[in-house]
């Protein structure tokens, strides 16, 4: 006992002369924790054989964020879901969960997570509304009121047979047994698959309901509009590893700014080569470049011709995913 409390202490001292005092806590198992995070992955690797799953993977994500976890099939986000709740084992590195380790605290932290497969599969030939209330048992949570809210904004019919359902009404259902039981994280790995625009619309506004009561939510997308529209921050994982951590607008205004214009006559690239401007293209009179700093050199050089039309927009995120795969085809086949 009393070579617990010292190193409790050493660790508290630690702390105070490092870092903010008021910003850490210690759980039961004396796990130094930062209150303001659901979850922390620090240095996860899996492998499989001589294939990466995911490599040297830190990633934090906050309390009532709402963070997309983004990169296409095979880059290594369902692994690092997966490897988080405890499913398949980690070669190496550690998770915590509200201060929880993901391995020898799984059922715990399963209690506190809704998760949304990307193989969601369903019992067959059974009711919609038994198989939810079967869940619903497991969990403990008497109450089929929130299950019924879901079903009727995702238009879902409980009453009928879950081997009659088509695929995105399938996925509603893998949706409500992830949110009808008040859990503080909820994980969901592509939950729009399958879904119409009206639904995925609806989704989002479900999704946004769920954080303004606190919840945390953990998404894997390779929707980059869907990421966009709803996630406060985004990690863009590619094979496996990760490449960028970043609330989404900041990322835009550290890529730059586009720049298009349209002129009534003849114009070069050399007049454009301008520092802090990259990308300069010039096709029939349209110039198109990226603007890092500088806007008043390129406004100048610029106003020297005859302009027809001007606009200036941030990269979308689909301009900035594509930055970071522009070899992913070319890359294939190491991470899972």
């Amino acid at each position: 006992m009393m070579e617990r409390v010292m190193f409790l202490s050493t660790i508290m001292i630690i702390i105070q002369i490092f870092g903010n005092y008021h910003n850490y806590e210690i759980n039961d198992m004396g796990i130094v924790m930062d209150p303001e995070k659901a979850i922390i992955i620090e240095n996860l690797t899996k492998l499989y054989g001589e294939h990466i799953g995911v490599k040297n993977l830190n990633l934090s994500v906050d309390k009532s964020e709402i963070m997309g976890f983004l990169g296409p099939n095979g880059s290594g986000k369902t692994t690092t879901i997966r490897s988080s709740l405890a499913l398949i084992s980690k070669t190496a590195g550690k998770i915590t969960i509200f201060g929880l380790d993901s391995h020898k605290d799984a059922v715990a932290i399963r209690k506190k997570t809704g998760y949304l497969p990307g193989d969601f599969g369903l019992i067959p030939s059974v009711k919609v509304k038994s198989y939810l209330k079967y869940l619903l048992s497991l969990s403990n949570y008497p109450s089929t009121k929130k299950m019924t809210s879901l079903a009727e904004r995702l238009e879902l019919e409980l009453d009928r047979k879950t081997n009659e359902l088509s695929k995105g009404n399938k996925q509603k259902v893998g949706i409500i047994q992830a949110l009808m039981v008040d859990q503080d994280l909820i994980i969901m790995d592509e939950p729009t698959s399958g879904l119409d625009p009206l639904m995925q619309q609806e989704f989002y506004r479900v999704l946004r309901e769920e954080q303004k009561q606190g919840k945390t939510i953990f998404m894997a997308s390779h929707n980059l509009a869907e990421v966009e529209k709803v996630c406060d921050r985004v990690a863009i994982i590619r094979r496996g590893r990760l490449e960028v951590v970043e609330k989404i607008q900041a990322l835009q205004e550290k890529t730059g700014k586009v720049l298009e214009v349209e002129f009534s006559d003849p114009v070069s690239v050399d007049e454009f080569q301008i520092k802090g401007v990259s990308e300069i293209q010039v096709d029939n009179g349209k110039l198109t470049l990226t603007i890092h700093e500088n806007l008043d050199g390129v406004i100048e050089a610029v106003s020297r011709h005859q302009i027809l039309n001007m606009n200036l927009r941030t990269y979308s995120l689909e301009q900035l995913f594509l930055k970071y795969y522009t070899e992913e085809n070319r890359e294939r086949g190491d991470a899972r």
